[in-house]
């Protein structure tokens, strides 16, 4: 099995770094690293290609023109350079534990998906992780038991190792706790679906109407707690005037059948200006 992790990113270029430089410790030269960038200013581009972190795998820096929310198409575009058999999509601002990369590995398994976990952090302490104050890494359990107290984090799931396979697969369709930053498939059940739908518009649901899709090809959910939790860094939220009207997709979509995105992989158009960029 070759993992492709698939890093989304937008003009958050030092919260970035810290996770790739969480998966730089992890990654060996089976695995490769794509970055999906949905349109990060220059100087942010410059930033990324100045101070990535030495890998022992490929890394590779794909950005397409800002457009507005994109992220289901620099998504796709991604994971359409991939060359893994085994994708795993992770957002720019959450880091990996240290055993990501083993338990993702462990847990991935023939006709499901996995779906990963988080830990959301406060301002206070994101700023001192991207300040370099803090390593989450190497941060003791007093450190996380303090952290909680204090209500810089939300859980301590990532402090406990469950079973492998005991109480995580559920078959049928359940939205709650789908996290599109922290997800393990197949390439061909992936491909298999089209991708992430970029009729999606905007922020919310994208990764719902994917695992929505998934469930009716048959793929199960393996839920990937207490094993891939990753260190969600505070941000403002983004805008979601148009959350409602993507729910209702998907809960119509619900009422099918429906496999196929409508704009997905085989839809992607190469545009001239998207740049494709060997960081290592």
């Amino acid at each position: 099995m070759k993992i492709s992790f698939i890093v989304l990113t937008y003009n958050r270029t030092d919260a970035l770094l810290v996770v790739l430089r969480a998966l730089s410790k992890q990654c060996d030269v089976e695995h490769e690293v794509l970055i999906a960038d949905d349109g990060s200013r220059l100087d942010q581009v410059e930033m990324l290609h100045k101070h990535c972190p030495a890998f022992k795998c490929k890394v590779r820096h794909i950005w397409h023109p800002d457009t507005g929310f994109t992220a289901a198409g620099a998504r796709n575009l991604a994971a359409s350079q991939a060359d893994g058999n085994y994708l795993v999509f992770l957002d720019g601002d959450c880091v990996p534990n240290e055993a990501f990369v083993a338990q993702h590995t462990h847990l991935a398994e023939p006709g499901c998906f996995v779906n990963g976990s988080r830990v959301l952090l406060s301002p206070s302490l994101t700023t001192k992780v991207v300040c370099g104050e803090v390593d989450l890494l190497r941060s003791s359990i007093f450190f996380w038991l303090r952290a909680r107290l204090q209500g810089d984090c939300n859980k301590l799931l990532h402090l406990v190792v469950g079973p492998w396979r005991l109480f995580r697969v559920k078959e049928g369709f359940r939205w709650r706790g789908i996290r599109s930053c922290n997800f393990g498939v197949w390439q061909t059940d992936f491909a298999n679906v089209n991708g992430f739908d970029e009729t999606f518009q905007g922020w919310g649901h994208e990764d719902a109407d994917l695992v929505l899709r998934l469930s009716h090809l048959g793929i199960k959910r393996k839920n990937g707690f207490m094993a891939t939790e990753v260190f969600h860094l505070w941000h403002p939220e983004s805008k979601r005037n148009q959350e409602q009207l993507n729910k209702n997709r998907v809960l119509a979509r619900m009422k099918t059948n429906l496999i196929k995105a409508e704009k997905g992989l085989n839809e992607l158009s190469h545009s001239s200006l998207v740049k494709i960029t060997q960081l290592n």
